[in-house]
């Protein structure tokens, strides 16, 4: 006889829909193998075929959570797809034809994975995915790098390697700079090489950074996603539990509308956008102290206002930041105590707080 703790979990499970079959997760036959135990334990097999939406695991992952008696810690979900997975393949990407995409897994291994994008290129996204990973580290906490924009991976040069990585027992191993694990489709391939890929292929190079890297036990995964709202986007959605997104502007209007269009594809695919850094906010002349808003003002408050969340910093323009980026240097280690690096460390702090909120517990930091 099913439990009173196991007859809620079915309850919680059937009350979630199928938009595409129009019928409840459990009639569609997409729970199998559900395991529920008196010390509130529950496991289950998720079916999900490449046409439904990913969204649907974490829709069912909370429904469970929500049910009084289950503990948080102790929910197993394997998502597999009903027509059967391709099987994984290690080493470097290839542009060989790839498997079918798989849906939504677990790794808790990579901790808090944090998404960082921008509507459009050379707003300085990059900049912050590297100085925020910097940051973190130096407080103590396990922090790993994915360069996920294929078209142009700047993390090699921005932390200053450029050797490829080793590859032990089928796994890639990172390299490490500051602290920080690190992943690029740089590390791969010449520097020169274009990158003509399809979609396909780019969901093919996600996954296998996320599942053939030996990434270790993280406390924060951030990736480096490329500007816009395409494959590498939406593969990374798909293949990972993403806890939050942070978008990246500048202040012109033109990079607020593009930046606002990727926060929405974020919320479309159920990704709490955490909050807006607003870079090259201004230029105070070290000198006169006369500030100049080169790029217009206010855009980044603007775009957070409008999707409801917080402006976590404004990093302003200052001598040098880009020279020591082509040389390898995160801001925060040349430059410790410039505005910018102090307005890189408050954006960090302010995504360890969020992250710290209610559903979003890490674990407690060494140091």
């Amino acid at each position: 006889m099913a439990s009173a703790l196991e007859a809620r979990v079915v309850a919680a499970l059937a009350a979630l829909r199928n938009p595409r079959l129009d019928n409840d997760l459990l009639s569609a036959g997409m729970i199998r193998d559900l395991t529920v135990t008196d010390d509130g334990a529950v496991s289950f097999t998720f079916l999900l075929a490449p046409e439904d939406p990913a969204t649907l695991v974490r829709q069912a992952r909370a429904a469970v959570q929500g049910v009084d008696g289950v503990e948080r810690d102790k929910i197993r979900i394997t998502v597999t797809n009903p027509a059967g997975p391709a099987p994984a393949t290690h080493g470097p990407p290839s542009t060989s034809a790839p498997p079918q995409p798989s849906a939504t897994s677990e790794q808790p291994n990579l901790g808090r994975v944090l998404a960082v994008s921008s509507g459009k290129g050379g707003v300085g996204k990059s900049t912050v995915a590297v100085n925020v990973a910097v940051a973190l580290a130096a407080d103590g906490a396990r922090v790993g790098v994915m360069d996920a924009d294929v078209y142009g991976p700047n993390i090699p040069r921005m932390f200053g390697l450029f050797e490829k990585p080793l590859v032990i027992a089928g796994k890639i191993q990172p390299l490490e700079a500051y602290g920080v694990k690190l992943m690029s489709l740089g590390f791969l391939v010449e520097r020169d090489a274009p990158a003509i890929w399809r979609g396909p292929i780019i969901m093919k190079i996600v996954q296998q950074f996320l599942h053939d890297v030996s990434w270790g036990e993280l406390d924060y995964f951030i990736v480096d996603l490329p500007p816009g709202t395409g494959d590498a986007q939406l593969s990374l959605v798909q293949a990972t539990q993403v806890a939050g997104a942070i978008i990246v502007t500048t202040p012109q209007e033109m990079a607020v509308g593009d930046a606002l269009r990727g926060a929405r594809m974020f919320e479309r695919v159920g990704v709490p956008v955490l909050g807006v850094v607003e870079n090259m906010s201004g230029f105070t002349d070290p000198e006169t102290g006369r500030r100049f808003e080169l790029f217009s003002s206010g855009g980044g408050q603007r775009l957070a206002e409008e999707i409801g969340v917080p402006l976590l910093g404004s990093v302003p323009l200052q001598p040098r930041l880009a020279e020591l980026a082509d040389a390898g240097q995160p801001v925060l280690v040349a430059a410790p105590a410039s505005p910018a690096a102090a307005s890189l460390r408050e954006v960090a702090d302010q995504l360890r707080r969020l992250s710290a909120g209610p559903g979003m517990a890490l674990p407690i930091l060494r140091g």
